[in-house]
């Protein structure tokens, strides 16, 4: 029987402090296939996959060498009925992105940049904490999902909003003021109606 290659997407995040934040994602399009069925051999150049489909009748297979090491050890599986999901720990901690997934620059039909996933280099610290929701349930992830919250630590709030506060305070000021006259007014206008009142009756 032929093989099929499967379509792959991926996407990547980069740091060169944290290796939490050091990985590639990489999701390989392979429905019907039970675990039963499929072998995934990690390595730190590379990965090989092959599955069969019952239902679908097909054999994948999969041949990818990699474009920098990454950590097998570290890295985590997830399988569903619809495909096999990786999260790959990149071996070498670096700010920048991979220029590419692969170790050959010549591009390959398969491949695809998963646009779901996908931030740019410059806008990893706002990525959505859902990025992680798909590895749910996998061993050695406890934490993952604070990630998210520990981006925003790079933040400076105080250019977010706090410069606005000192200007709201002031329309609350002004806006005290602009009461102050009006009650004293209307105190005087009651003081003048109540001589009236007095001048009449004494009449």
């Amino acid at each position: 029987m032929s093989q099929v290659t499967p379509e792959v997407l991926w996407a990547q995040r980069s740091s060169s402090t944290d290796p939490e934040k050091n990985f590639i994602y990489l999701t390989i399009s392979v429905p019907d296939i039970p675990k039963s069925n499929l072998k995934l051999d990690i390595q730190p150049t590379g990965l090989t996959f092959t599955g069969h489909s019952d239902t679908l009748k097909k054999t994948y297979h999969l041949d990818l060498t990699f474009y920098a090491e990454i950590d097998p050890a570290e890295s985590k599986v997830h399988h569903t009925a619809r495909n096999v999901e990786l999260k790959l720990r990149k071996k070498e901690l670096n700010e920048e992105y991979w220029p590419r997934l692969l170790k050959d620059s010549k591009k390959v039909q398969f491949l695809k940049t998963d646009f779901d996933k996908w931030v740019d280099e410059d806008e990893q610290n706002e990525a959505p904490e859902d990025d992680f929701s798909q590895f749910g349930g996998m061993g050695g992830m406890p934490g993952m999902g604070g990630m998210g919250g520990g981006d925003f630590s790079g933040i400076d709030f105080s250019k977010l909003g706090a410069g606005d506060i000192p200007a709201g305070e002031d329309d609350e000021d002004d806006s005290d003021d602009d009461d102050m006259p009006a009650l004293e007014g209307e105190e005087e206008a009651k003081e003048a109606k109540d001589e009236k009142d007095t001048t009449k009756a004494a009449a």
